[in-house]
């Protein structure tokens, strides 16, 4: 199943249920434990975004989805996660793990900041007493890290850079600049708004003080890689608490409760057959009740009642979503070969789905497809009102779109 080029960084203080969460997210197995450094090298994973099928809005029985899953009428698209080594302070600096985790974190589109929302991990990733370290703090100290590493690596060579771009007379200077920033995954139009919200559009980049070019690094940062907080470990003591501290300190990003551990438990007893769980309810059902111990019985009451009944969910599929279709804005689309039927030319009902962003055209989507379709488009069909669309148009969350093309 191939996911989409969405890349969502998993990052955090080490030992926060980093990889509880990316395992289940993923369900790719990673090595979970209590200690500091448990994951070195990045986990690389696919975890999925999910979204009510259009085959259900349309009124069809069924869809045959092949890039993606239906489950019980939620389409699950896919998009690609990385579990990166947990920081401890100083880490832009090279200690622990830091540089590795930083280097890593640079090719992500939007990232997952999971911090323990309960205070029961110091700052170096030792279990402690809920209650005991501020998560607030954890979160300033995550994003101090991540900005820091950045300064040092933009501003080693920012003079060179900066007389090469002002003698250059270049009329388009933030796409010259996002050009030499493009090793950090950021792109002219992050340039764009970083230099709008500094102020320092038109002005010479030879000009600019250490402030302003710290000013600017942190603007590039919130824009190239924009986050979502996921409080973790909602279900201990103390942390519904921290979770209104972090909404009122952090206003300007989005703040999810979760219990990645919770997760976790619901999807392999899932996958085992025990319970009937889709990823993102708000409930489950025992299906075979003789297959659970005690022990298992008990956290499952657990689960329902401090998680499931109080959030709505365990907060996993809420962050995943959140990060992709509510920060990043993408939306879904499905390409038709017969607009009348919605399948494919094999006959498949709406079998793929794309995530694409928010303003796409109909053009663009067609060089999304197959570069051919995007020289040789002609118009398009949108398949709910059988009307012909432009290159222009500008494409909806949940169309089907059929893409006509000349022959060459």
């Amino acid at each position: 199943m191939e996911a989409s080029d969405i890349l969502i960084g998993v990052v955090g203080k080490t030992n926060v249920g980093k990889s509880t969460f990316f395992a289940a997210a993923t369900e790719v197995t990673v090595e979970i434990g209590n200690r500091p450094f448990v994951t070195i090298e990045p986990n690389i994973g696919v975890g999925y975004v999910r979204k009510r099928c259009v085959h259900v809005e349309l009124g069809l029985e069924k869809c045959d989805a092949s890039n993606s899953l239906c489950l019980k009428g939620w389409r699950m698209i896919p998009v690609r996660m990385m579990d990166v080594a947990g920081l401890v302070p100083g880490a832009h600096m090279g200690r622990g793990l830091g540089n590795r985790f930083l280097d890593d974190l640079r090719r992500a589109d939007v990232i997952l900041l999971i911090v323990d929302a309960s205070g029961s991990t110091s700052p170096e990733g030792v279990p402690v007493k809920p209650g005991t370290y501020d998560p607030v703090e954890e979160v300033e100290f995550v994003i101090r890290e991540f900005d820091e590493w950045l300064y040092r690596n933009i501003s080693k060579d920012w003079s060179k850079v900066a007389r090469t771009i002002d003698s250059s007379q270049v009329l388009d200077v933030p796409g010259a600049l996002a050009q030499r920033l493009s090793g950090f995954s950021i792109r002219k139009e992050h340039v764009v708004r970083a230099l709008e919200e500094t102020g320092l559009e038109g002005k010479k980049l030879t000009n600019w003080t250490e402030e302003e070019l710290r000013k600017f690094i942190v603007a590039v940062r919130r824009a190239s890689k924009p986050m979502v907080i996921v409080a973790n470990k909602i279900d201990l003591p103390g942390a519904e608490e921290n979770l209104q501290r972090l909404r009122e300190r952090f206003p300007g990003i989005p703040v999810v409760p979760a219990s990645a551990a919770s997760e976790l438990l619901l999807r392999r007893l899932a996958r085992q057959g025990i319970i009937e769980y889709v990823p993102g309810d708000s409930d489950f059902q025992v299906k075979d009740p003789s297959r659970l111990d005690g022990k298992t019985r008990k956290l499952l009451g657990l689960v329902r009642e401090r998680v499931l009944k109080k959030y709505g969910g365990t907060g996993v599929q809420e962050a995943i979503n959140t990060a992709v279709l509510g920060v990043l804005k993408m939306i879904a689309v499905y390409p038709v070969d017969d607009p009348n039927k919605f399948t494919d030319k094999n006959g498949r009902v709406l079998p793929d789905v794309l995530l694409v962003p928010r303003g796409t055209t109909a053009r663009e989507l067609a060089y999304r497809i197959h570069t051919d379709l995007g020289e040789t488009f002609l118009y398009a069909i949108n398949a709910r009102t059988k009307q012909r669309v432009g290159e222009s148009y500008v494409l909806q969350d949940n169309d089907v779109i059929k893409i006509v093309a000349a022959k060459r």
